[in-house]
């Protein structure tokens, strides 16, 4: 039975620092047992899309690259699959948010590029990536079956439906999401409860695993609510994280489950897929 663990950190003032303070996030995660890690969305960098500035871009890396060469490293020596959410430099301006996966040789499996690229205030995303051209990808690692999604990505049933029917058993979302001061006091538990449910819902409706990794702490305007959290296929909260403190979240995650789960709530059987044409149009009239 695999153990997950989520990394729920904060900002740091560097990349390096960034790094070096993650990489013994890691370390402590894989000596308590965790067989697979996960960052929280863009953990190299302070969440930098509160703001519309082209000097920001400078923060992204080339990947394949010199992290991705050190984050496979330390999977390969802690026997690890690690997902890292990481601000990409495809090409002269040219960027993605996007998710590295190692597997527990090291060996990069590939790359998801954030498909749902949102635009509100201080989450300005559309100024700074691309939205993704990865596909749907899942990723047969050492320790199960996984779909890597990021943040946006976890509102959209599709893109949960996709990964799960190609084969995941646990889907993971690095996220980075918070308040607003003039929302919190009227919208705050509104919003922390649509984001917790719309998920739990894709746990049930895939009979899956499902793990949602965030940043706590408060960057300018924001303050990121933390509360990570693993969902079994009942969409039962079977682990989560407090609101303030930075913490490593672990779970043990019974991959039986999933398959006895899933010949019992035949959701993949009942499908009417010949009646879902109208899921590719913007809007059905």
């Amino acid at each position: 039975m695999p153990r997950l663990a989520l990394l729920q950190s904060k900002t740091f003032a560097t990349k390096d620092e960034a790094f070096s303070h993650h990489e013994k996030l890691i370390r402590e995660a894989a000596a308590g047992g965790a067989n697979i890690v996960v960052t929280q969305e863009l953990f190299l960098t302070p969440y930098f899309c509160t703001v519309e500035d082209p000097a920001l871009f400078d923060l992204a890396d080339p990947l394949p690259g010199p992290v991705t060469d050190r984050l496979g490293a330390l999977a390969k020596e802690l026997g690890i699959v690690l997902v890292s959410s990481l601000f990409e430099k495809r090409g002269p301006g040219l960027y993605h948010n996007t998710a590295a996966i190692h597997d527990a040789d090291g060996a990069l499996l590939g790359l998801y590029r954030k498909s749902h690229i949102p635009q509100d205030p201080a989450f300005e995303e559309k100024f700074y990536f691309t939205p993704g051209d990865s596909g749907w990808p899942v990723w047969d690692t050492k320790f199960g079956k996984l779909g890597v999604l990021i943040c946006w990505d976890q509102w959209y049933p599709e893109a949960a439906r996709l990964m799960t029917l190609g084969g995941a058993q646990l889907l993971v979302y690095p996220t980075a999401i918070g308040w607003l001061p003039e929302e919190k006091p009227t919208l705050g538990d509104a919003q922390h409860c649509a984001w917790e449910t719309v998920q739990r819902g894709h746990a049930v409706a895939n009979g899956c695993y499902l793990a949602a990794i965030n940043r706590t702490g408060n960057q300018d305007n924001t303050e990121f609510w933390g509360r990570s959290f693993v969902a079994n296929p009942y969409g039962e909260i079977v682990a989560k994280a407090s609101t303030e403190n930075e913490e490593i979240l672990y779970h043990d995650v019974d991959l039986q489950l999933v398959e006895d789960f899933r010949r019992i709530w035949p959701f993949f059987r009942d499908r009417r897929i010949d009646a879902y044409g109208d899921l590719t149009k913007r809007w059905r009239s």
